[in-house]
């Protein structure tokens, strides 16, 4: 089966530092990660596609991680950041997409989570600026906190033109239990037919030593009945995923949490999800 790894990052310390990686806990991740290092990991799983996703909130990162793109026969799509308040960010995104691999650049991202406005998505300067995304024919990738939920489907409802990505299905509170706020605004996001989401981050948002496959369970099938296997992407957010897990467990914990699928449906979560998303193509057989 041909698999895509349709979220994971990268970045060099020596370039830019990553602001966010900070605290006792987090010192793991305070090195370089470079490409080459996750397609070895990858490439070891089998997989024949990935999805760069932009860290920060620099203008200066998302050229960059273009220009990885062009210099890889793994790395696919980039899903960058750009600031969508800007009154010319339709021609910022047109700038990006005529630079070096620009035309690999397929999506956009910001960090809603950390914005302390819940309704941050639905401003309508950021809404003029998600419409700018849909007219270049990109996707729109989510990473946002239970509580904003609610928002992301009002923002989903109010652009239906674009496709939004659910970045680790909303960042489920695994490590306390207590999802069924989570559930609901996952839901909600759910019923808006341009909206897809993506199996990643799981095992960082529950325990990083006591988290197991049961544990995620409920939220896997809980997004699974919600999306449909066929708006249901893989990723494994390496490196991040490596706090709790190797890339290799990822990838067997979600082997294990899918395996009840259909192969048709297996093969939407693995790759099929993710190609339509990102116009990544025909995937190649993986023989």
């Amino acid at each position: 089966m041909h698999i895509v790894d349709a979220h994971h990052h990268v970045w060099d310390l020596n370039v830019r530092d990553q602001p966010w990686i900070s605290g006792p806990a987090m010192a793991p991740l305070r090195r370089s990660f470079p490409a080459a290092e996750f397609a070895h990991e990858a490439r070891a799983a089998s997989v024949r596609a990935s999805v760069l996703v932009q860290t920060v909130t620099e203008a200066q990162e998302t050229p960059e991680l273009l220009a990885l793109a062009a210099d890889s026969d793994l790395i696919a799509a980039v899903v960058g950041w750009t600031d969508l308040t800007a009154p010319g960010v339709g021609e910022e995104l047109s700038r990006l997409r005529g630079l070096p691999g620009g035309e690999s650049l397929r999506g956009i991202r910001h960090q809603v989570q950390g914005e302390p406005d819940p309704e941050w998505l639905v401003r309508p300067d950021v809404l003029r600026g998600l419409r700018a995304v849909a007219a270049r024919g990109l996707a729109y990738d989510l990473v946002v906190l239970p509580h904003q939920l609610p928002a992301a489907a009002r923002a989903a409802a109010a652009v239906p033109e674009l496709t939004f990505v659910l970045d680790h299905l909303g960042k489920p509170p695994l490590a306390t239990g207590v999802t069924e706020a989570w559930e609901a605004g996952l839901r909600g996001l759910a019923a808006l037919p341009n909206t897809v989401a993506k199996l990643s981050g799981l095992v960082t948002e529950a325990d990083w030593e006591t988290w197991s496959v049961d544990q995620l369970r409920g939220c896997v099938d809980a997004a699974l009945d919600a999306f449909g296997p066929e708006r249901v992407m893989f990723g494994s957010d390496w490196p991040v995923c490596t706090l709790a897990a190797r890339y290799a467990d990822v990838m067997a914990t979600t082997r294990t949490l899918t395996a009840a699928l259909g192969p048709s449906e297996q093969t939407q979560v693995w790759s099929g999800t993710a190609a339509r998303t990102y116009g990544l193509g025909t995937p190649p057989s993986a023989g």
